[in-house]
């Protein structure tokens, strides 16, 4: 038995020019890795189309720095439709093929015909072999198998009991010596190595919504440390500014929007501005700095909310706004600073057009420009928080460019990273003491049957499940799925995404595998973001708030993808970089099918509590506050079933007098 690409070839690839292309990659390979790309690729392919297949890979290679394999795509458009119509001989074949094809629909992903589906490189698998492949597999895979892929490639299905997952898949992991970015590229091109990002490929993205719920909670919580807003009101008045309207940045305008505020958001690509704002996403459309911010004080002397893009440079807007002192309440970065040098920082005087062709024609002067514009972006944004606004970094490594372009000003020692920055990431003083350390998450779930009604029942499921009265993050997540339908958060298939504690994640599954028990419901896949309280080991981010020197180690993100896996999880993800880039990061994510089965309850009994609970152990033990205040309560909930490792808190005052006087 083989399951392979036989027949004949797929007709010649037709591209709709309407549809945004990756720019090229750059792999700087030798003579002898360019030959090992093309067999690399050539060994996906039967040997009588060898001849035809090897000029035209390489073509590929040379124009597009990597192998897509474009006449391997499927015909057509691509999206995530209706389980039902989806061949396969167990539910989880079938659900998985929902996710693939929906991180590909061209109304979700960034540059679909190179497989990327968010944050300029994550993507679904390598190339469009792969993903035939896969399709393939996923068709034939039944309960008593595990299909395994190493960044991106099927490397076959094995036995398993009817208890393991279906899927484990990892994605950019590299030896220690070699977990940099130039050896990651030349792995890449060379079709060894794929960027997963985090639910790119893990095949759990939901679209713009995906993080909407996360940026409307940071806008929200900076508001009332910083801007003195009650914890039930909302940004009525104040002023957000940041940059990027692409895959996860695009979530932006919509939070601010809920949040009640006025955001202009910066983005130097047309097109995906356009797609914000056909989607809902962007209220309006500004040319100019000086249109951008008068609309946003009209809307603000209204105390009205309003998402306006701006079809410019970001830096050009913070320094319109230092020049005309116009005052910024919130201030933030959603650019792909990951990937600043092959273009997700597009630099202050190139448009994206110039942008592009200069990455393709010349990257030693493109890296000029950038490392140019990120000292005048840091001048602004020194000046901005001069005069009280608050910045915050969102993740997306852009002090951390800042610092490798070669100002060490930005970090906080003045000499190397190892302390962090002098302005806060998002996590270090949000999302991570307000929300991770008490376990609430990005938790998601897709109603697989495709009907608005079945999202529908999960929304009053999920609201029924939420005691508003326990918390004021109870009170949000409460008011947040109460609205979800109004705000119209879809994009791609029938989805939602909550921030829910361990408690409430594992009532929300379990009532909606009741749900799908009694027949009001279809099959429905839960997950979450990689970005979670136990999901990513990422000094810059996601455990920035971890301060006992545990955060540049990676034990946390490994280990709950392997307790996942052992409890049974359909799918389970590990990879390389996330949001901050390669080598920055370890992240890992699940999703889980479910069926209405008493075999899924167990799994969700077993699996829901570890994956959070996993996290606020480790964040419990580096002595952050609430996390302890939440492992006590877990320990006493559990009553020995489940026992958490609490710290002994060791006085300042004897430390220093040991050190002093030692």
């Amino acid at each position: 038995m083989k399951i392979a690409l036989n027949g004949p070839l797929p007709e010649d690839p037709v591209f709709h020019p309407n549809i945004r292309r990756a720019p090229r990659r750059e792999g700087s390979l030798s003579e002898q890795e360019r030959a090992l790309a093309l067999k690399n690729a050539l060994r996906y392919i039967p040997e009588e189309h060898h001849e035809k297949m090897a000029p035209e890979f390489l073509a590929e290679l040379d124009e597009h720095g990597k192998i897509y394999g474009y006449r391997f795509r499927p015909k057509g458009r691509i999206y995530g439709k209706p389980i039902d119509e989806y061949e396969g001989r167990c539910i989880e074949g079938k659900a998985m093929q929902v996710m693939i094809d929906n991180n590909l629909d061209e109304d979700v992903a960034l540059y679909p015909y190179e497989l990327v589906t968010y944050g300029e490189t994550g993507s679904v698998c390598q190339n469009w072999m792969q993903y035939r492949l896969i399709k393939m597999y996923l068709e034939r895979l039944t309960s008593t198998q595990t299909l395994v892929l190493f960044s991106g490639h099927p490397v076959g299905l094995f036995h398993s009991p009817e208890s393991a997952p279906r899927v484990i898949l990892t994605n950019g992991l590299l030896i220690g010596e070699y977990d940099n970015l130039d050896d990651f590229n030349r792995a890449w091109c060379m079709g060894c190595s794929s960027y997963g990002q985090m639910t790119a490929g893990g095949w759990m993205y939901i679209g713009p919504q995906g993080i909407v719920h996360g940026t409307y909670n940071t806008l929200l919580n900076a508001g009332r440390l910083k801007l003195g807003i009650p914890n039930d009101g909302n940004l009525a008045g104040r002023l957000f500014v940041s940059s990027g309207l692409g895959g996860m940045s695009g979530a932006q305008g919509k939070a601010v929007v809920i949040a009640g505020g006025v955001g202009v958001i910066a983005e130097v690509d047309a097109s995906r501005i356009k797609t914000r704002h056909d989607q809902g996403w962007v209220n309006v459309v500004a040319k100019s700095c000086e249109e951008a911010f008068n609309l946003a004080q009209e809307a603000l002397n209204k105390k009205e909310p309003l998402a306006v893009a701006f079809h410019g440079n970001i830096v050009d807007l913070l320094e319109y706004a230092i020049d005309h002192n116009i005052k910024i309440d919130l201030l933030s970065d959603q650019t792909s600073c990951h990937e600043a040098y092959t273009g997700g920082y597009c630099p202050q005087g190139l448009t994206f057009d110039m942008r592009t062709k200069m990455l393709d024609e010349d990257p030693g002067t493109f890296r000029t420009w950038v490392d140019r514009s990120l000292a005048r972006h840091f001048e602004a944004v020194k000046t901005l928080t001069h005069r009280g606004t608050y910045f915050f970094d969102y993740g997306n490594s852009f002090m951390k460019a800042i610092f490798d372009s070669g100002i060490k000003e930005i970090s906080r020692n003045g000499e190397n990273d190892r302390d962090g920055f002098i302005w806060p990431s998002y996590v270090e003083d949000i999302m991570g003491p307000l929300l991770f350390d008490y376990g609430y998450g990005p938790f998601r779930w897709v109603c697989l049957s495709g009907e608005d009604e079945d999202l529908r029942i999960t929304d009053q499921a999920a609201m029924s499940c939420i005691d508003p009265e326990r918390r004021y993050q109870d009170r949000d997540n409460y008011n947040w799925i109460r609205d979800a339908e109004k705000n119209k958060l879809v994009v791609g298939t029938k989805a939602r995404i909550l921030y829910s504690d361990a408690f409430g994640r594992l009532a929300i599954a379990l009532k909606f595998n009741e749900l799908i028990r009694e027949g009001k419901i279809g099959p429905i896949m839960i997950g979450r973001d990689h970005h979670d309280t136990g999901g990513t080991d990422a000094p810059f981010r996601e455990t920035s708030n971890i301060r006992d020197g545990s955060n540049v180690t990676a034990d946390m993100a490994v280990s709950v993808f392997a307790g996942n896996a052992a409890r049974g999880m359909s799918l389970c993800a590990l990879h390389n970089g996330g949001g901050t880039g390669i080598g920055k990061a370890v992240n890992g994510g699940f999703g889980c099918v479910l069926d209405g089965s008493e075999r899924v309850d167990n799994i969700l009994k077993n699996a829901v509590l570890w994956d959070v609970m996993a996290g606020v152990a480790r964040r419990s033990w580096a002595r952050n506050e609430n996390a302890i205040e939440t492992a006590m309560a877990y320990n006493q909930i559990m009553d020995g079933k489940d026992i958490l490792t609490l710290p002994y808190i060791s006085s300042d005052d004897l430390i220093e007098r040991t050190l002093r006087e030692a």
